[in-house]
C-alpha cells in the first residue's frame, strides 16, 4: 500500500491495494528490522527518498494530531496494517508489557488498544513521562572516558588539562541553563546537542508502582511503541531509563513511521 498527496485538494489519499511511484509513504513489508537499538527496532512505514521535508512534516502532523483516529477510517486502517505486520513478525501474544513515551499524539494510545487484540489479557502498559528540568543530569564520567581521555596514535593525550577544564566548564554552564528552562524548550535544544548521549534522566516512570512493576518483570518480552522516529533520541532515552532498572528483559521497539538508516552509534 501507499499514500499520495493531492496538492489541489490538500489531502492525503490512502491506497491499501497498490504501490505507486508517486507514493510519499510506503509500508515496509512484514515489519522492517533495523540494525539500531541493539537489533530490536521495527517500523511500519517509511517515506520515499524524494519526499520534501515540508510534505513529510505535514503528513506527520496529520497522523499524530488527528482529532479522532477512530472516525478516520483510512488512518485507522493505516495504523492497523502496520501493527498486523508487526504481529506476523514478532507474535505480540508473547509480550508481557507495553511501554510508550508520554505524548500529546493519539497514535500511541490507539496502537496500544489495537495491540490488546493480539496480546494476552494480562498484558500491562505504562508511560514514561518527562522529568522536571532540575532533575536532568550529565554523565561526566562516561563523557571523560569516551571522549576527553582519548589518546593519539603516539600515545599522547588528545586534549590538554586546560582544554578538558574548558569543556567541563561549558558543560556545567549548559546544564545550569537546562535546569532553568521548561521541558519543551529543553527537548528541542538537547536533540540538536552533540552532548545528547550523555544527558541523563530525561524520562522517568510515571509513579513508583510502574517502576516496581517493570523491575519485577524479569527475562520477559517488553514492547516499546512510539508514533514517529526520526533522530531516535526519545527511544534511546527510553532504553537507557529501562536498562538502569532492569537489564534482563528482551526489549522490542516498534515505531509506526521510522527510518531505515537509523544507526546504533547515533542514538
Amino acid at each position: 500500500m501507499g499514500v499520495t498527496y493531492d496538492k489541489e485538494k490538500d489531502v492525503f489519499l490512502f491506497n491499501f491495494e497498490y504501490d505507486g511511484k508517486d507514493d510519499i509513504v510506503k509500508l515496509t513489508g512484514s515489519g522492517y528490522e533495523v540494525e539500531a537499538f541493539g537489533d530490536c527496532f521495527y517500523y511500519g512505514y517509511e517515506f520515499a527518498d524524494s519526499v520534501a521535508g515540508v510534505l513529510r512534516t505535514a503528513f506527520i502532523k496529520y497522523v499524530k494530531f488527528s482529532s479522532s483516529i477512530q472516525k478516520d477510517e483510512a488512518l485507522s486502517q493505516f495504523i492497523q496494517k502496520a501493527v498486523n505486520d508487526l504481529n506476523r513478525k514478532v507474535n505480540l501474544y508473547k509480550y508481557d508489557l507495553v511501554i510508550m513515551p508520554e505524548s500529546s499524539s493519539n497514535v500511541n494510545q490507539y496502537m496500544l488498544r489495537y495491540i490488546y487484540r493480539f496480546a494476552q489479557p494480562s498484558l500491562h502498559s505504562m508511560e514514561l513521562v518527562k522529568s522536571l528540568p532540575q532533575n536532568i543530569t550529565f554523565d561526566m564520567q562516561a563523557y571523560e572516558e569516551q571522549y576527553l581521555n582519548d589518546v593519539l596514535e603516539n600515545g599522547r593525550p588528545r586534549y590538554t588539562t586546560a582544554q578538558k577544564d574548558e569543556v567541563k566548564s561549558n558543560i556545567m554552564s549548559m546544564m545550569d541553563l537546562i535546569h532553568q528552562k521548561d521541558y519543551f524548550t529543553i527537548a528541542k535544544d538537547v536533540k540538536k546537542s552533540k552532548y545528547r548521549p550523555y544527558i541523563m534522566n530525561f524520562l522517568r516512570f510515571k509513579n513508583d508502582k510502574d517502576k516496581e512493576l517493570y523491575s519485577s518483570i524479569r527475562e520477559q518480552n517488553i514492547l516499546v511503541i512510539d508514533d514517529v522516529t526520526t533522530s531516535g533520541s526519545t527511544l534511546s532515552e527510553i532504553l537507557r531509563t529501562l536498562r538502569i532498572i532492569n537489564d534482563k528483559n528482551q526489549i522490542t521497539i516498534f515505531s509506526l513511521i521510522g527510518r531505515k538508516d537509523l544507526m546504533a552509534e547515533n542514538v
